[in-house]
């Protein structure tokens, strides 16, 4: 089947299965004379693997292991279920995170008066050059987050 064939079969766009076989994560399939893709059934299961690793977040170079790790017949459930678990860690950071943030504009919103006057609670706080966790209270009540973890996480 070419490149759009595989792409429906597998919900990967053809641009993604040309991204993934440019950095390696799905091996280059084999080509017509006039060099046109073809993608068998196996390569459709794998891009199947891989759309499905995705939707769960994985990145990249985890789905790299995981791939190895599919194809390793010996291999040992317990690598699988660590790079899974490190995942939702990672995922539950980032949701802490996230929490965080909306928390900050949450309080911050609430404290603009959200009127015609130029005075605003969130302006301030983004032009003050502070971190929204180390920033003062707004009208007795504290900020809350960590914008240094927040940029990390995007």
């Amino acid at each position: 089947m070419n490149i759009g064939e595989a792409a429906a079969e597998s919900g990967v766009s053809a641009k993604m299965i040309r991204y993934y076989e440019s950095i390696g994560l799905i091996s280059n399939v084999a080509r017509t004379g006039a060099g046109y893709r073809v993608y068998s059934d196996d390569d459709v299961h794998t891009l199947r693997f891989v759309r499905r690793a995705r939707d769960l977040g994985f990145s990249v170079d985890q789905m790299t292991d995981l791939l190895a790790l599919w194809s390793d017949r010996s291999r040992a459930s317990a690598d699988v279920k660590r790079i899974a678990m490190e995942h939702v860690a990672e995922l539950e950071r980032k949701m802490r995170e996230l929490r965080d943030m909306s928390k900050t504009l949450r309080h911050l919103a609430e404290n603009c008066q959200g009127d015609g006057r130029p005075h605003c609670p969130i302006i301030e706080q983004l032009s003050s050059g502070h971190e929204a966790g180390s920033a003062r209270p707004l009208k007795r009540q504290r900020l809350v987050g960590d914008s240094a973890r927040h940029r990390q996480a995007f």
